[in-house]
């Protein structure tokens, strides 16, 4: 800012302050002089001063449409000019080629509109034809590929049985797990029942009781043989529980990285785990040459001196009675009792935390004897302190009661029950309810006796709507599936029925009312049987104020 000097009038000046404004660009020239002594350029007031700006209307005056010009060039052909010539005087055209039109029958535009429709109608008739063979094809072929699935389907079920009375014709053969006697035991009982019932139609008086004791000894001799397969089965799974301990003790630790790779990594205790499981199954192999027995004895004989206790040296010392056997050419027989007890006690020796530190976390019983004290029950049958995990408890039950080989021998003494169809059908009922994801309770509450009860006493095994009374084939599904399973919304159906009952939304309009009335009445008998049990009434309570609520809606 600066001040200047203006005439006002003849001789008076007035003194005006001027704002110069520093532009940030270059200003153009649009006309001025320059001094041509001092160089010094002067421009035009316009280049010095902002123009003003116009007031805005709210009107477009100006736009890129119309400041432009749209030009297209278009080439135009004009029609040929064409022209007949007849014959006049002084021309002769000849009429050889001319054809003579003569006009048709004149017809109204309803006659014209008639005939349109009557062949657009002969149209539609083909084409309904073709659509129609079309339909019939596509049916014909929807119905080979149904049958062919059905057909399909009924073959599959048929091999699944087959395969099923197959699995079970081999565990009766050769019981391996406690499901396998038990459908052992069973079979027994049913041939015992009809061979009773036999003797007891078809005989009389003395013959009868000679009948019945020859019968009674044939059921000893068969219960024997079982025992006998029993004492091996035993055997053979204490031994396989064996190997399967070695291996998690030896098994190395994994870990699953970021790009989906399994990494392992052998720590201490994995590599002590797997050289000893190396020197027990050496120890088990039976028929092996001489020097290869030496060798390993003496590995073994290495192993267990790095620890010295009451143990170790009683290990050696039968190891060293082994070898000095062995060196007077004992016969192999003779010295399997020696062998076994080296196994014992090198599986002793295994077990023991100090000498193998991988064990420790797989042990049932702890280190510390003190910890055994903990739920720790007394089975009143065998007359033995053991875990709470041998007990089986039914929902009902109020008090500790005979422990699972208790009622395990129970059972194959005097009801011989095959609980492995009951025990499937309630692994599939526990995981059809965890894929609900709606916190369940009340299924796993229910243990294998509960349900035993539920199938055989209130839905008698079979199902409720076609009284089909194979278990294998039947499950149990919610009777509600809006609401949590439970033993009084429940229901016994095959698979295939039980797939179609869970796609219903309305069971009033489904069913009839006197089958419904027959399932409330099931439903009520459970409610009746498990309102005794304590851990279910607060279940079953809270059911019912649901169902009230319900019903006043």
């Amino acid at each position: 800012i600066f001040m200047t000097s203006i005439l006002t009038g003849s001789y008076s000046f007035q003194e005006v302050a001027v704002k110069i404004e520093r532009p940030t660009y270059n200003k153009p020239f649009l006309g001025g002089f320059r001094n041509v002594a001092t160089g010094v350029e002067f421009h035009n007031a316009g280049s010095q001063t902002k123009p003003k700006k116009r007031p805005d209307k709210g009107i477009q005056l100006l736009s890129k449409e119309t400041q432009t010009v749209v030009e297209k060039n278009k080439p135009q052909q004009t029609r040929n000019t064409t022209s007949t010539q007849m014959t006049k005087i002084g021309l002769y055209v000849s009429n050889m080629t001319d054809k003579l039109i003569t006009p048709g029958k004149y017809f109204t535009a309803e006659e014209y509109h008639k005939r349109r429709l009557e062949a657009v109608i002969v149209l539609q008739k083909y084409f309904r034809r073709w659509h129609a063979i079309n339909l019939v094809q596509n049916l014909k072929e929807q119905k080979r590929l149904s049958l062919a699935r059905e057909a399909q389907e009924e073959l599959q079920k048929k091999r699944e049985k087959e395969e099923k009375l197959r699995r079970e014709y081999e565990k009766k053969l050769n019981p391996k797990t406690k499901e396998d006697f038990e459908l052992l035991y069973h079979d027994l009982e049913l041939w015992m029942q009809e061979e009773t019932e036999r003797i007891n139609r078809t005989l009389t008086g003395a013959k009868r009781k000679a009948a019945l004791c020859a019968l009674l000894e044939e059921e000893t001799e068969l219960i024997a043989c079982i025992g006998m397969h029993k004492l091996d089965a035993n055997l053979e799974n204490q031994q396989k529980a064996i190997l399967h301990l070695l291996h998690k003790c030896a098994q190395a630790r994994t870990w699953k990285a970021f790009d989906g790779k399994i990494t392992e990594m052998d720590t201490q205790n994995s590599l002590r785990g797997k050289e000893l499981l190396e020197i027990y199954r050496s120890i088990k192999t039976k028929d092996i040459p001489k020097d290869e027995r030496i060798s390993v004895l003496l590995a073994l004989k290495c192993t267990v001196k790095e620890h010295e206790c009451k143990l170790t040296q009683e290990i050696v010392a039968l190891i060293d009675r082994e070898m000095d056997l062995m060196s007077r050419e004992v016969k192999e027989c003779n010295l399997e009792g020696l062998r076994e007890r080296i196994c014992t006690l090198f599986l002793q020796f295994i077990k023991i935390p100090e000498f193998n530190p991988g064990i420790a976390g797989l042990l049932k019983a702890p280190p510390d004897p003190l910890k055994l004290y903990k739920n720790v029950y007394f089975c009143h049958s065998c007359e033995k302190y053991l875990a709470s995990t041998e007990f089986l408890l039914p929902a009902n039950s109020r008090t500790i009661g005979r422990c699972r080989s208790c009622y395990q021998l129970d059972n194959e003494a005097r009801k011989r029950e095959a609980y492995l169809k009951y025990r499937l059908i309630l692994e599939d009922l526990r995981k059809s309810e965890v894929d609900y994801q709606d916190d369940s309770k009340i299924v796993f509450l229910v243990q294998l006796p509960d349900l035993h009860y539920l199938i055989e006493n209130i839905w008698n095994c079979q199902s409720a709507l076609s009284a089909y009374n194979d278990l294998y084939d039947l499950v149990m599904v919610r009777w509600d599936k809006q609401r949590e399973w439970s033993p009084w919304n429940t229901i016994l159906l095959t698979k295939e029925e039980a797939d179609a009952h869970l796609k219903l939304c309305n069971l009033q309009k489904t069913y009839e009312a006197p089958f419904i009335f027959k399932i409330e009445q099931k439903h009520i008998r459970a409610k009746n049987y498990f309102a005794q049990i304590p851990a279910m009434s607060a279940f079953l309570h809270g059911t019912n104020n649901q169902a009230n609520i319900n019903s006043y809606k």
